[in-house]
């Protein structure tokens, strides 16, 4: 459910009451209220980057911007909602910016390498995570550079990096995914397997983490449904993925039983699975 701030009703209340106080406020005065003004700003920031539609906070940072293009943190902002918001693209020439400026942290360079990643340069993002010193261990830092490992095929490195990605958060269930993919791609069936499963104990309604487990285990031949919670409507796509993993296998038999199994589960119509049946009866009849 996406979270929508109705902040006109404050705004208002409190142009109205500095419209109010205009005729008698001083220099002195406005000089006083203006930290308190960069403490809403900050706050407001906050919650639009966490809290917010990813669209609605590139709008108010594009806002910010425009009044206060000197303001680094409301460029770090628009950047940071902009890859939140699947524009990395046009998020990677802002943090390019920012990087180069001459108020950067090395947060900034971890985050540029994200959004380089989402935008396909893993060359770049690479570099750009070479640049970060060895003593800024993160776990964002870390579950990076395990991604870059795994696009050059260091399998060695990506599992140092994903083992101590997982170290360094409390909520490690997507980085846990993210490896158990990685192990997927290589044929280690078996560690992808264990992997997907501890996600889903970290994250019991991590869909992702379970269709993956899924086809880990078709890939070793069975097709039974793992032992985790799922809900009706998540137990049928979890078929109509057992059921095209057999089929790709050469187990037609199977997989037609599970593509009718996931249309009697599915609580409504289930257009995927019928139209996959339709396809396979059509190929046996010719």
């Amino acid at each position: 459910m996406t979270l929508r701030l109705r902040t006109f009703p404050v705004v208002a209340i409190a142009m109205i009451g500095l419209a109010a106080c205009d005729t008698t406020r001083t220099p002195d005065v406005n000089r006083a209220l203006d930290p308190i003004n960069v403490i809403d700003e900050s706050n407001l920031s906050d919650i639009m980057l966490t809290a917010a539609a990813p669209n609605e906070a590139v709008a108010y940072f594009q806002r910010a911007v425009r009044e206060q293009p000197d303001r680094v943190d409301f460029r770090r902002g628009l950047a940071t909602s902009l890859v939140r918001a699947g524009r990395a693209d046009e998020a990677v020439p802002l943090w390019r910016e920012i990087v180069n400026g001459n108020e950067t942290v090395e947060q900034d360079r971890i985050d540029f390498a994200g959004a380089l990643i989402r935008a396909g340069d893993w060359e770049e993002a690479e570099r750009q995570l070479d640049l970060v010193p060895p003593t800024l261990e993160t776990y964002e830092r870390y579950r990076l550079e395990a991604m870059v490992a795994d696009s050059n095929q260091e399998w060695d490195r990506a599992d140092h990096f994903y083992e101590i990605a997982v170290g360094l958060t409390t909520r490690p269930a997507n980085v846990l995914n993210n490896w158990g993919f990685s192990r997927l791609s290589r044929g280690d069936f078996d560690g992808a397997e264990e992997l997907f499963l501890e996600a889903i104990r970290y994250d019991p309604a991590l869909f992702t983490a379970k269709n993956n487990l899924v086809m880990a285990r078709a890939a070793q031949g069975n097709y039974q449904m793992p032992l985790v919670r799922m809900s009706e409507i998540e137990r049928a796509q979890l078929l109509h993925t057992a059921g095209l993993a057999a089929i790709r296998q050469g187990e037609t038999d199977v997989g037609r039983g599970l593509l009718a199994e996931a249309i009697e589960t599915h609580p409504q119509h289930f257009e995927a699975a019928v139209r996959a049946l339709d396809t396979l009866e059509t190929e046996v009849r010719r």
